[in-house]
């Protein structure tokens, strides 16, 4: 099986720190309490994955094509342009909860908020503990 060379990889940079820099003063609050949120729901400690994600967790995946590497089990990044949070198991596990959560954009595995107040913190809650509990369920078949 051929290992994927993740360009991405988790390091020991400083959580905090990074946070910290956030220029715009309302998304280094909720940055702070997406970590807080992310969290309590994966029971682990955050870590750095890059320059710019946070990741929680970690799981082993094998594509079909036999590539195959290590992720976190759910993250985010405070971009420029929005907090883009990764909900590995993918968007199209939970369209109920998407209807719900308020003023968002999503891809695949990535659900884009402006403000943590846009959404329902409880709906977004629900979707990081499936999709951790998804993922780590499943982690060898994604």
């Amino acid at each position: 099986m051929a290992q994927a060379d993740n360009k991405t990889k988790p390091n020991d940079q400083s959580v905090g720190d990074f946070l910290n820099r956030i220029e715009h003063d309302q998304k280094r609050a909720d940055s702070f309490e997406i970590l807080k949120l992310m969290q309590e729901v994966t029971k682990e400690e955050p870590r750095m994955w890059g320059d710019s994600i946070i990741g929680f967790g970690e799981y082993h995946y094998t594509y079909a094509s036999g590539r195959e590497g290590d992720w976190f089990l759910v993250g985010f990044s405070p971009r420029k342009q929005n907090l883009t949070l990764y909900i590995m198991a993918g968007m199209n596990r939970y369209p109920d909860l998407l209807e719900k959560l308020g003023k968002h954009k999503a891809s695949k595995s990535c659900l884009y908020i402006n403000k943590l107040e846009d959404v329902d913190k409880k709906v977004l809650k629900q979707m990081l503990r499936k999709s951790a509990a998804y993922t780590k369920k499943h982690q060898s078949g994604c």
